[in-house]
């Protein structure tokens, strides 16, 4: 028999780590500037004709597939154009076929090379910074001339180099995840506001 009672303190535990996290990214300025920046920066590249990529891995992919979506589709606006967004990873033959012949660690930046240009934007989620095919997504993005954004938890030395880094204050990865879809979400709505 489960103890409904004890899942349902856990759950408010959660909820109240949720919150906190919340709270601290409300009062970090730095993260809030970077975020609108990061927005409409991307909306600039898109009224230019350029093209939103983003990678994950994990969960992260699954939100990098929910963000692309979010463009490609109606996110409020559902009178709006489609956006173009292509989440990396998700054409299993070349992502396969990439991790095989390669390593693992080439599949978004040998994607990138194939398919972006200068003036593309790279949104690359990574809730430790430190995932290798993250840092070399990066790279080739700086490469190609994109501007690179990285969706991170907490700020450390060693992070990659991006144009603009979204450090949400946590080490925690399901809070972390939890953030950036909030602040996806925002990026969506003002994305899709500038580009009506």
């Amino acid at each position: 028999m489960t103890d409904i009672a004890a899942f349902t303190a856990h759950l408010r535990v959660q909820l109240d780590a949720t919150v906190a996290l919340l709270a601290a990214v409300q009062t970090d300025s730095a993260l809030l500037t970077a975020t609108v920046a990061a927005a409409t920066r991307t909306a600039a590249a898109i009224q230019h004709g350029g093209t939103l990529f983003i990678c994950g891995n994990g969960g992260s992919a699954g939100e990098a597939t929910h963000l692309s979506g979010e463009l490609i589709g109606p996110f409020l606006n559902k009178t709006r154009r489609p956006l173009p967004a292509i989440a990396l990873g998700f054409d299993l033959s070349a992502s396969t076929a990439i991790a095989n012949d390669f390593t693992f660690d080439a599949i978004f930046a040998r994607q990138l090379n194939a398919l972006a240009r200068p003036g593309d934007v790279l949104w690359a989620l990574s809730t430790s910074g430190r995932s290798a095919n993250i840092v070399n997504a990066l790279n080739a993005a700086t490469e190609r001339g994109l501007l690179t954004v990285l969706f991170t938890g907490a700020a450390h030395s060693d992070l990659p180099a991006a144009d603009i880094v979204l450090a949400v204050p946590s080490r925690d990865t399901p809070r972390i995840q939890e953030l950036h879809l909030v602040l996806g979400h925002f990026m969506c709505e003002m994305i899709e506001r500038l580009s009506v």
